[in-house]
C-alpha cells in the first residue's frame, strides 16, 4: 500500500506552473467573451459584472482558507502522532527491563531496530520495506511477550509492559491510516479548480469593461492565488515537499536507545 495519490506523482514546481497558466488563460477567455458581448450589445452591464466577480473572489478566498484549515489541521495531527509514537517506543522500551533474561535483551533490541525503521518509513523509497519489517518485529515482540504473560499470568509488571507494548502497535497503524486517509480528497480539489476557473473567467470578463488593461496586476494575483494553492499541495503532503512532519522526536528517541 503506498502513501502517494496520483497528483503526487506531479512536481510542485509543475503544479505551480500549470496553476498559473490556466488561471491566466481563464482571464483571457474571460476577457475575451466580455469583447465580444460588448460589441453584440449596447447595454452598460459593468456593474453587474463587477459585483458578481467581487462575489465570486470573496467565495474563492472563503473556500481556499477552508481547505488551508483542513491541511493544516491533518498536518498538525500527523506531527502529533509521530511525538505520541515516539513516547510509546520510549515508554515500552524501559519497561521491556522488567522482563527476564534473555526476551528483556531480545526485546530492547528489536525496540531498537524498530525505531531504525520507523525512521527508514519517512524516505518514500524505503517506505514498503520498513513497514513490512516494522510489522514483522511487532509480531516478534508480541510472540516473547506472550511467553511472558504465560509464565507469570498474574504479574502486574508483565501487564503494564504488554500494554505499552499494544499502544506501540496500535500507533503504527494509526499513524499509516492517517497518511493514507488523511488527505484532501480528489473531489475537494476539482472542486477547487473548477471555481477558480470560474472565478478567472469572472475576472477577465470584468477586465474587458476597463478602458485599459493592468496586465501586470493580474498577473501578480495570480502568482499569489497559484502560491497559496502550492502550500496547500505542500502541507497536504505526507513524505514530499518543502514542508514535512519533522521526525526529531524519533531522532532524539534512536540516541538515548543507542
Amino acid at each position: 500500500m503506498t502513501l502517494l495519490q496520483p497528483v503526487d506523482q506531479i512536481p510542485l514546481w509543475v503544479i505551480y506552473i500549470g496553476t498559473v497558466l490556466l488561471a491566466l488563460l481563464a482571464i483571457e477567455v474571460g476577457y475575451r467573451l466580455g469583447k465580444a458581448q460588448q460589441r453584440r450589445s449596447t447595454g452598460d452591464q459593468q456593474g453587474d459584472v463587477g459585483v458578481l466577480a467581487g462575489a465570486t473572489l470573496a467565495l474563492l478566498a472563503f473556500f481556499l482558507a477552508f481547505v488551508t484549515g483542513i491541511a493544516i489541521n491533518r498536518f498538525d495531527t500527523r506531527r502529533q502522532l509521530i511525538v505520541a509514537e515516539a513516547n510509546a517506543i520510549g515508554t515500552a522500551y524501559l519497561r521491556a527491563g522488567y522482563l527476564a533474561e534473555p526476551i528483556r535483551t531480545e526485546s530492547r533490541s528489536l525496540f531498537r531496530e524498530y525505531v531504525d525503521q520507523r525512521l527508514a518509513a519517512f524516505d518514500p523509497n524505503r517506505l514498503a520495506a520498513a513497514r513490512a519489517r516494522s510489522e514483522v518485529i511487532h509480531t516478534e515482540l508480541w510472540t516473547r511477550a506472550e511467553a511472558v504473560a504465560q509464565q507469570n499470568p498474574s504479574s502486574p509488571v508483565v501487564a503494564i509492559y504488554i500494554e505499552a507494548l499494544n499502544e506501540v502497535i496500535d500507533l503504527h497503524t494509526e499513524r499509516f491510516i492517517t497518511a493514507l486517509n488523511s488527505r484532501i480528497p480528489p473531489e475537494l480539489w476539482l472542486a477547487l479548480y473548477f471555481i477558480t476557473v470560474l472565478t478567472m473567467l469572472l475576472v477577465g470578463y470584468q477586465n474587458s469593461y476597463q478602458p485599459q488593461r493592468n496586465i501586470g496586476a493580474t498577473v501578480i494575483m495570480v502568482m499569489v492565488f497559484s502560491a497559496v494553492l502550492l502550500l496547500i499541495f505542500d502541507i497536504d503532503r505526507p513524505q514530499d515537499g518543502l514542508l514535512n512532519v519533522s521526525p526529531q522526536a524519533l531522532l532524539d528517541l534512536q540516541q538515548q536507545l543507542k
